[in-house]
Order: C-alpha cells, then sequence, then structure tokens
C-alpha cells in the first residue's frame, strides 16, 4: 500500500495518531479532517495491533492534501519491561495484517478476563456492552472503560484505569508477552521502520544500544508525556546512536489537554529523514 502524498507545506507533521480501527475516537476518514484542519502536512495512522484503518484514511488524505503514514503501534516486551513500539512507513501492510490477526482474537480474550474480574467486584458490566464499545476497532482496555462510563460505574474516562483496569489495580490483565525483537522483525518485513514509542525516563543510553542492536530504527522523542528537557536528552540518545527522531501526539480523539492532534509540533524534517533512510532500503530515489 503506498503512501498518499501532498504539498510539502506546511511544516510540522504528526506521527502517532489513532482511529476507531483500535481504540481511538473517530473514525480514519474523521481523523484525516481534523488533520487538514489542524493544517498537518502528514500523519502517521498508528492503530493498536491493526493495520484495518489505512486503507480508509489514505483515500481521505488523497482527497484532503494530507500526507498519511501507514503505520502500527504493537505492545511489546525488551526484557522484563512492557514496550510500546510503532511501525512507520510500512510498504506491505498486508503482511503485517496477517501476522496480527492472532493479536485481534487475544484481544478479545483479555478483555472478556478483564470483564470477569470487574463483575467479581460486583461491577456488573457485559461483553457485549464492551464490543458495543468497540465496534469493528481491535478491542482495548479503552472500550472497556467506555462501557463502564456508559454504565455509571465510573464518572469518567480516567477513573476507570485509576480505580479499576490501569496496571495494579484490580481488574488489570496484562497482555500476551511478544518479544520486542520479534515485533522489530515483524515491522521490517512489512517494509517499515520500528520506533520506540514514548520511551519516557526509561530511554537511556544503554537501552536504545541494546534496542539498535536487535534492529531500532528511531525513537518516539516529541510526545505528550516528555517533558521539554526529556524531548532534550532524548533527541541527543538518539542522535548519538544513529537512530532516527520521531514524534507524535498519541491522539485518541480528545479536543482538549496535552495529547491534541499536531499538538506536538513535530518538524516535518523528522519525517523527510524517515523517507531518506526507507529510499535508502529499497533503493527508491526520493
Amino acid at each position: 500500500m503506498s503512501e498518499a502524498t501532498t504539498s510539502p507545506n506546511p511544516a510540522f507533521v504528526d506521527l502517532q495518531v489513532h482511529t476507531t480501527a483500535s481504540d481511538g475516537a473517530l473514525p480514519p476518514a474523521a481523523v484525516v479532517e481534523a488533520a487538514a484542519a489542524a493544517q498537518l502536512h502528514a500523519i502517521a495512522i498508528t492503530d493498536h495491533d491493526t493495520v484495518d484503518g489505512l486503507a480508509e484514511a489514505i483515500h481521505a488524505g488523497a482527497s484532503h492534501g494530507v500526507r498519511i503514514v501507514p503505520g502500527v503501534e504493537l505492545s511489546t516486551y525488551f526484557e522484563k519491561d512492557e514496550l510500546h513500539l510503532l511501525g512507520l512507513h510500512l510498504q506491505h501492510p498486508e503482511t503485517m495484517a496477517s501476522a496480527l490477526a492472532a493479536f485481534k482474537v487475544q484481544r478479545i480474550e483479555r478483555a472478556a478476563e478483564i470483564v470477569q474480574l470487574l463483575n467479581a467486584h460486583s461491577i456488573p458490566i457485559t461483553m457485549d456492552a464492551v464490543l458495543q464499545e468497540a465496534g469493528d476497532g481491535a478491542v482495548g482496555r479503552p472500550h472497556i472503560a467506555r462501557a463502564m462510563v456508559a454504565g455509571g460505574w465510573v464518572r469518567e474516562f480516567r477513573e476507570a484505569f485509576d480505580k479499576w483496569i490501569g496496571f495494579g489495580r484490580p481488574a488489570y490483565m496484562p497482555k500476551t508477552r511478544f518479544d520486542v525483537a520479534d515485533a522489530i522483525a515483524l515491522v521490517h518485513e512489512a517494509g517499515g521502520l520500528a520506533v520506540w514509542a514514548h520511551p519516557g525516563e526509561a530511554a537511556t543510553p544503554t537501552r536504545i544500544e541494546r534496542l539498535r542492536a536487535v534492529g531500532l530504527d528511531s525513537v518516539e522523542c516529541l510526545h505528550p508525556s516528555h517533558p521539554p528537557y526529556l524531548v532534550t536528552r532524548l533527541v541527543d540518545y538518539t542522535d548519538k546512536a544513529g537512530l532516527l527522531p520521531s514524534g507524535g501526539s498519541d491522539w485518541h480523539g480528545t479536543t482538549d489537554g496535552p495529547r491534541r492532534l499536531g499538538g506536538q509540533l513535530v518538524p516535518k524534517v523528522w519525517l523527510d529523514r524517515q523517507d531518506e533512510l526507507i529510499a535508502q532500503r529499497t533503493g527508491a530515489v526520493k
């Protein structure tokens, strides 16, 4: 699947955006419309464990003059820690789709186990209510949280995580372990770049080097959870490791708060550098 293209202006991009294909609030076409309204040059569609929203987004991108970078977000483990990995610039998303088919089943099974735990704590949420929130998207905890809000068992979305389904809470259920080296290999097989998503303080030079050794291409330096001092540090670490910087809002559809579409002002030059690496690997002239 090729990437939709547009004019060279304006100068900002957003390389982590979610749609209803996973746990975003808006369908792909509406996300693209929002990106056009925000005057973004390009966005990366990076839904969790699925590439189902890419075709619709690319079609809408061609209509609205917004470049769509085909992507995905994978939940992986590096040593003992969970690590989120973005696959950007997927040249063959159909390869990724085939590999991720099993993850969709695992997501439903995990959601069912969380529902059972909530039921055991006298919260009578049903799996049908969760699936209704998910629609055709890959089922995740945000859909459970929305069903809890709709049912009146929590007052707001964040409360569901903080009190019930977040890490260490009574109804938390870990994901199936997926080694980061295998995930990186899968991204490369699909023709993409492997990006460490929102690493935070965990991104030490030593860890970055260990991940580079198994194929990491880039680090998401700009993210709403990264304060300015950390962004500066991550860009420095990334550059010294010979990797590329990336950045995104991690937008799921909110209209306010730190995770606003385009709110990170990711420079287009970062996307240009990623394009150059892709061109080198494919032998294309960019």
